[in-house]
């Protein structure tokens, strides 16, 4: 059966809305709740209201009792890699083993020029989060006590050189996107060719691609498409949610679709 997830864009609201919105994918059974690892909005008033990821996301553990939940995903440069371990094993125990570590390069040079990061470019970004991964993972395995789940690594991005590689060599969970920046391709189009590269990969360095688990981001519209995106290998689907109202409808119906399978 295919997962569906949440994505809470934790912009334009209150703490106290994003936790209920928290709240609320959990008690309409999602599977897993995700927010962003930004420190402005993406989209709409540029100077709204905002909140830092991790922070709030230890205090989301303590909100919640049963749901997997984690960021969607973390910036690399944000944070020493050996800090980042030790932050996200820290709420895995807060949440009593519920955590997953979601990791990408980075892309938004706003929050790079105002809180004094590097930016880079996009090929320094991926040999700066290819060099961080083996840190994290050698610091989560030195920590006292470890963590309490299993706290997956899931890596987020599609990027068919070096992130799905790093994903194949490292990553228990892929997350992309179910779209085409080119328009080339149908959302399921795109999911299949992605996830035959990540395969491939796999193939590459001796991984079976099973185990690599696939969550994909859906237009909150495209509903039609969730048979065909979810037999193209989607494990897992995610649909975002924004503040400050966090309608849930389209949410519900992408439950009442997964129930129906």
């Amino acid at each position: 059966m295919t997962r569906i997830a949440v994505q809470v864009y934790p912009q334009h609201c209150e703490f106290a809305d994003i936790r209920r919105a928290f709240l609320t994918a959990e008690e309409a059974g999602a599977d897993r709740v995700y927010t962003w690892d930004h420190f402005f909005p993406l989209f709409g008033d540029s100077g709204g209201a905002h909140f830092e990821c991790f922070t709030m996301l230890a205090a989301l553990a303590e909100a919640t009792s049963t749901i997997r939940f984690g960021p969607l995903v973390a910036c690399n440069s944000y944070r020493n890699p050996e800090l980042l371990a030790d932050m996200a094993r820290t709420i895995d125990h807060v949440s009593g083993g519920r955590f997953i570590l979601g990791i990408g390069s980075g892309w938004f040079e706003r929050d790079y020029d105002e809180y004094g990061y590097e930016f880079g470019t996009a090929a320094s970004r991926l040999k700066d989060l290819a060099a961080a991964i083996p840190r994290m993972k050698a610091r989560l395995g030195k920590l006292n006590p470890p963590p309490k789940g299993p706290l997956p690594l899931m890596i987020g991005g599609g990027g068919e050189k070096v992130t799905l590689r790093l994903t194949a060599e490292h990553a228990d969970i892929w997350h992309g996107f179910a779209s085409d920046s080119t328009g080339r391709r149908t959302p399921a189009e795109q999911v299949r060719h992605k996830n035959g590269v990540l395969d491939a990969w796999c193939a590459k360095i001796g991984r079976d691609p099973k185990s690599i688990d696939r969550t994909i981001g859906v237009d909150a519209k495209a509903l039609d498409q969730a048979d065909a995106i979810a037999d193209a290998g989607a494990d897992e689907i995610t649909v975002g949610v924004a503040g400050p109202e966090f309608d849930f409808g389209a949410v519900k119906e992408w439950l009442a679709w997964r129930d129906a399978k």
